[in-house]
Formats: C-alpha cells, structure tokens, sequence
C-alpha cells in the first residue's frame, strides 16, 4: 500500500494533502478543546465568528490566485517563477486588506451580532487574521503546483502546532477573552508564513527572490484568473465560507460556537474529495495522467472510515467540549455526514471539468449548490435553528450530484454507439 502511494504521484499528492488538512484539523481541534475548556462561551462565540468572517474575506479576496498558481508555475523558469509569486502575493495580500476594512465597515450596521468590529482592536484583529489566511492560502497552493504537498504538510503541522502551543501558554499566564483565542490563532500564522517566504521557497525553486518589477505585466494573468477561477472558488467555497456568518447573523454568536465545533468536527470528512481534486488538478496541468475513478477510489477509502465514526459516535466526539455542545451539535454532524458523498461527487466532477477547460460548466454547478444552500440556511435558520445550515448543505449538495447525474446520462445518449 505504501509503495504505491510512493509510486503514484496523484495518491502520494492527494495523501500528503490530506495529511496537511487532517493534522490542522486534529490539532486545531485541541486548539479549541482547550479554549471550551479555558475560555467563557461568550468569548469563544465572538473569537469564531471574526474568524469566520475573516474567511470569507480571504475567500473573496484571494483572486483565484491558487489556481492561477497551479496552472502556471510549472515549467517556468526562475525570475518569472518569482514574478508570479510574488505578484500574487502582493496583490492577494492588498485586495485582502482593502476588503476587510470594507467588511469592518459594512458588517456591524448590518446586525448587532457584528458589533465586535467597531472597534479598533476588532477591525485590526479582522485585517490581520484575513491577510495571514490568504498568505497561507496562496503558499500552500505554491507547493500543490510542484507537486511538493511535502512542503505544505509541515508548513500546516508547524501552524497548527504553534497555535496550540501559544492558546496553552496565554491561557496558563492567566489571559482571557476573545483576543487571547484570536492572538494564539494569528501570531503563528505570521511567523510560518515569514520563513516560509525567507527559507521554504528558495529551496523549492532554487534561486527564486522576491520581485516587485513586472508587476503590471502580472494584472493581465490575474484578471483571467479573477474571472475564469476566482468566480468558480467562490461559488463552491462560498457556502462553507458563509454558514458561520449567517449563523451568527440570525441566531448569534453562542448558537455559532455550537455550530462552529460541529462543523469543524465534520470538516475531517470535507477535506478529502477537495485534496484529491487539487492533486487531481495539478496532475493534469504537469502533463501526468490522472482519471477520475482513480480519484474517487482514494476518496472513498479515506472518508467511508471516519464517516462511520462520526455518524455513530458523533455525539461522544462532541461531549469532549461539554454536554452542551454535544446536546446542540450531535443531530446537525450526523446530517453533515451524509452530506459528504454528494459533496465529494461534485468536488471531483468540478476539478475534471476544470482541467479540461470548461470553466463555465463548473461556474454553473458551484452556483447552483451555492444558491440553494445559501438561500434555505437564510430561510430556515430562525425556525429549526443550527441544523437548518446542515439540513441546507446537505440539498444543496445533493442538487448538485443529481445535475451531474443528469448530465453524465445525457453524454452517454449523445455519444455514438460501438
């Protein structure tokens, strides 16, 4: 088993991507074990609903530059290597700040459960967890795009662990509050991203270095990018982006610590289709051959596991925060794992047609899903409460594996017989 992953560079990619996502999520998941146990409810609502917002600001303001990063790195040669990198960067970076200010600006008049951001330290808190999430974003796709997921496994162990350590050491000196939980979530982030530009990249591409010439000649890449891949992330990242926010929107920032762990606790089944579909994708724009049911058979193998753990001992996962989260969660992470198979349906059905250029034809299937789970977690919030955000993931999911359904059926009648 080993040597065939070692072998196959989509299994050993999708792996060490799945091992990155995997090792956030667990040691994220002591990070806010130990924060329930440490910290006020209160405080653990605001601190997850400013990161939350803070991910969709990255979200929108990262640009597609992943994806361009992906399709264009390999094979060039170093200084347009550094050009590209360091423009995404820049340019990443800077529509991330101007749109967290927008969002500190705009977000509060819009609900009291925003009021957190009219002041100074919240809007700083915003900007500055916002930028470090895009930086860390475009990084990690940097490696994907060489085929070097080594590099983002420990660029995401040290995050994760230098998270942990730093909650552990405020909370020992006897801090409390949301801005220690924000301040042991941001302060990492920074550090790893620094070396990772001054150390991990110069060894990646030996003789890279910042370049800020040539930026302008860069705009021409991102606008492609912004329109073809930018609007495709969006629309399918958009709902996981946006549930905490409109959770806290309507029901407020405790129901959103609820909601928060639960999620996070399903999010171990979430990740794997989207690795495999990044690897997926990377193969093919290096000219390596890559179909899609090798990629489903790595999918399945990972997620029927963990997917039965969850579904049936969910609520034991749950209660090591405290009975409430495990009262309050239990029923919406069993909706969410159902939801998983359809989720991975359409993440692998999206990167094939991605990698085959029909940019519409994914826009298409994102928004749907996008659309549909959006507008019933909306609706049915006030009524059902937090599991009305599953029950609306879990169709909006299941529209989109059905269209692809219907579209595969309908390839098959219009190709010729024999």
């Amino acid at each position: 088993m080993l040597r065939t992953v070692a072998r196959d560079s989509l299994a050993r990619n999708s792996v060490l991507i799945m091992g990155s996502t995997a090792g956030a999520a667990g040691l994220g998941y002591l990070y806010w074990l130990l924060a329930a146990r440490e910290l006020a409810q209160p405080a653990i609502g605001t601190a997850t609903a400013l990161i939350s917002v803070s991910t969709v600001v990255s979200m929108v303001s990262n640009l597609g530059l992943g994806h361009m990063f992906i399709q264009r790195l390999p094979g060039t040669g170093v200084r347009e290597w550094s050009r590209i990198v360091s423009a995404g960067l820049l340019l990443g970076c800077g529509a991330t700040v101007v749109a967290s200010f927008a969002a500190a600006g705009v977000l509060p008049s819009l609900g009291g459960n925003f009021a957190f951001l009219r002041s100074f330290s919240g809007t700083a808190a915003l900007v500055v967890t916002s930028v470090a999430l895009t930086a860390s974003t475009l990084l990690d796709n940097v490696f994907v795009a060489h085929r070097a997921s080594h590099g983002m496994l420990l660029r995401t162990l040290a995050l994760a662990v230098g998270k942990l350590a730093t909650l552990a050491a405020l909370t020992r000196a006897g801090y409390g509050g949301a801005g220690v939980v924000l301040l042991a979530w941001t302060l990492p982030s920074v550090a790893v991203t620094a070396y990772t530009l001054a150390s991990s990249l110069p060894r990646l591409r030996p003789g890279a270095r910042p370049a800020g010439a040539g930026l302008g000649a860069e705009l021409r890449h991102v606008q492609g990018s912004l329109s073809g891949h930018h609007l495709i992330n969006l629309a399918q990242a958009g709902p996981t982006a946006l549930l905490p926010v409109l959770v806290t929107a309507r029901l407020g920032p405790e129901a959103n610590g609820h909601f928060y762990v639960a999620w996070m606790t399903a999010s171990m089944l979430f990740m794997v289709s989207p690795a495999v579909a990044s690897a997926l994708y990377a193969e093919r724009t290096n000219s390596a051959a890559a179909g899609l049911p090798r990629a489903s058979a790595v999918v399945l193998a990972v997620t029927a596991p963990p997917a039965l753990l969850l579904f049936f001992a969910g609520d034991r996962i749950l209660a090591l925060f405290s009975a409430g989260y495990a009262a309050e969660g239990e029923l919406l992470l069993r909706i969410l794992v159902l939801a998983a198979l359809p989720d991975a349906i359409t993440n692998l059905v999206v990167a094939h047609w991605r990698s085959l250029g029909e940019l519409r034809r994914c826009l298409r299937l994102n928004l749907l899903m996008a659309t549909t789970c959006l507008a019933l977690t909306w609706l049915w919030l006030p009524g059902t409460g937090i599991e009305a955000a599953g029950i609306a993931w879990l169709t909006g999911q299941t529209a989109g594996a059905v269209a692809v359904g219907l579209r595969f059926l309908s390839t098959r009648r219009k190709a010729p017989a024999g």
